[in-house]
């Protein structure tokens, strides 16, 4: 049996500010807007090349704003990854090399913090 993960919750406080943050600087596809009720809108957004998305959850969980903090992606070029995000103004780390990888690191306006990393092929 295949289990796929397709969803990941995003807590944040403002639902416009993240969306412009992570479409218009970190260059995530806007998949679904829709206002589900007057306390709740649905907005999913995906890494571009991902199967697996994000939803910005302001009433959807109980998690605080801010408190996803292992988030990851995958690219081929930390560098490349790195000199992108800075140049749309992101306030990305310069990149660091483990030996499982070379990783750059940002938060978005509310604190949670995404891993870029370059996997390191032996």
């Amino acid at each position: 049996m295949d289990m796929k993960l397709e969803l990941v919750s995003v807590p944040v406080t403002d639902i416009d500010r993240a969306k412009a943050f992570y479409v218009d600087q970190v260059g995530f596809v806007a998949d679904h807007d829709i206002p589900v009720d007057e306390s709740l809108r649905f907005v999913q957004l995906t890494p571009p090349g991902s199967a697996c998305s994000v939803v910005l959850d302001v009433n959807m969980t109980s998690m605080p704003a801010g408190a996803q903090q292992g988030l990851q992606v995958v690219v081929d070029d930390a560098d490349a990854a790195y000199a992108y995000l800075v140049g749309r103004g992101v306030a990305a780390e310069p990149v660091v090399e483990f030996p499982w990888g070379r990783f750059t690191f940002f938060a978005d306006p509310d604190g949670n913090r995404w891993a870029v990393q370059q996997i390191m092929r032996g």
